[in-house]
């Protein structure tokens, strides 16, 4: 037999469909309360909107959104979701099925409309699926890393160029120097932080292996996953795959397209350049730990949409139903997708495990060969 490198650790828990409880986050009692809570935010949203006064352009935009564009959004958020699912595919394995892919891809963006908190919920729901395939945790938690990373690429590199861009004049939309650098200077930041961060934990989890016991053995876990994590989503992106690429664009544009499509819907137009660039700097409000993203989002949206010019009434018609759009259509989706992929790891927890390092695969003309970490300086793919 040929060896490749060498194997990642055993497989941690039951795996390979035996049984594994969900994470305390996703479980019913915690999805129960987030469901309630997030109803009863909507309804308050709703009397608001309804009875508030001083609202009436507000409720006017709003009665006579255009529903041709708002299905072009939903079409446009489902284009993004599968967009999703190309990343998730490129990170964690290209053997598993098409079908497992989207299943797990659709769960984890259902779970981002409940739990939100940048990702979490929808990474907590893929790690346990992953790990209830089969998977190990160490290869689960330095990928998760890397995809965290590597979604947020877009994002970050997509502040910086915009910025720039209205900094030079590059667009017909001339705003502040210090509106147009200030994020962008915080981009650049934000990506040199990163990396550093990947050089601090090998460092530290250097410090904590030599007298690992108890807390600080799990401290070297985290900060071992943190190392890989990074150098994982470097050398993915030195790959150059298009699958990766396209995946992580695809996410984010056509996202920020569903914004573009509800200005449509309400009548108002905002120069295309203002809304990628509020879009990517307003989403931060999606970190803050609420509901579906209600509150943090739309604050974050509004405020800065209306900073770089847009009026205030049709901005927040415009962002109230993305909102919606944002969060129905994963919901439902993720829904579906989450009752179908527990009956298929039934059946197909294999097609995960086989995307663990350290699995046996035949390899013609080569024979068996070992799926391996690295082995003089070789990765297998």
């Amino acid at each position: 037999m040929t060896t490749v490198g060498t194997a990642d650790s055993a497989h941690e828990g039951t795996g390979r469909g035996g049984a594994l409880e969900v994470p305390e986050e996703l479980g019913r009692g915690r999805l129960r309360s987030r469901i309630l809570t997030l109803a009863a935010i909507v309804a308050i949203v709703i009397a608001i909107v309804t009875l508030a006064p001083g609202l009436g352009s507000l409720r006017a935009r709003l009665a006579h959104l255009q529903p041709s564009w708002l299905a072009l959004g939903a079409a446009l958020k489902l284009l993004s979701g599968l967009s999703y699912v190309l990343v998730f595919r490129a990170v964690f394995c290209r053997r598993m099925s098409w079908r497992v892919s989207t299943e797990i891809g659709l769960s984890e963006l259902g779970a981002n409309a409940v739990f939100p908190t940048g990702g979490a919920g929808g990474l907590a729901l893929g790690a346990w699926v992953l790990r209830r395939g089969g998977m190990s945790g160490q290869h689960i938690a330095k990928r998760t890393v890397a995809f965290f990373l590597l979604t947020s690429v877009p994002n970050v590199v997509g502040v910086i160029v915009l910025g720039v861009a209205l900094a030079l004049g590059a667009f017909p939309t001339h705003p502040e120097l210090v509106l147009a650098l200030v994020p962008a200077v915080a981009g650049i930041a934000a990506i040199a932080g990163a990396l550093l961060a990947g050089r601090a934990a090998a460092a530290g989890r250097l410090r904590f292996a030599r007298r690992a016991s108890g807390a600080r053995g799990r401290s070297t876990k985290v900060l071992g996953a943190i190392a890989e994590g990074v150098d994982e989503a470097v050398m993915l992106l030195r790959r150059h795959d298009r699958q990766l690429i396209l995946g992580a664009i695809g996410y984010l544009a056509f996202d920020v397209m569903i914004l573009w499509a509800t200005f449509r819907a309400v009548g108002a137009s905002p120069a295309l350049e203002v809304i990628w660039f509020a879009y990517l700097i307003g989403e931060l409000g999606g970190l803050l730990p609420l509901p579906g993203g209600i509150g943090g989002v739309d604050a974050g949206l509004i405020g800065t949409l209306v900073l770089y010019g847009a009026a205030l009434a049709p901005t927040t018609a415009a962002v109230l139903a993305y909102r919606a759009i944002a969060l129905w259509v994963p919901a439902v989706a993720g829904g579906i997708a989450f009752i179908t992929l527990r009956r298929t790891l039934n059946r197909e927890a294999h097609q995960i495990a086989m995307c663990e390092p350290g699995e046996e695969v035949d390899v013609i003309g080569i024979g068996p060969v070992v799926i391996g970490a690295t082995a003089g300086g070789h990765r297998t793919t």
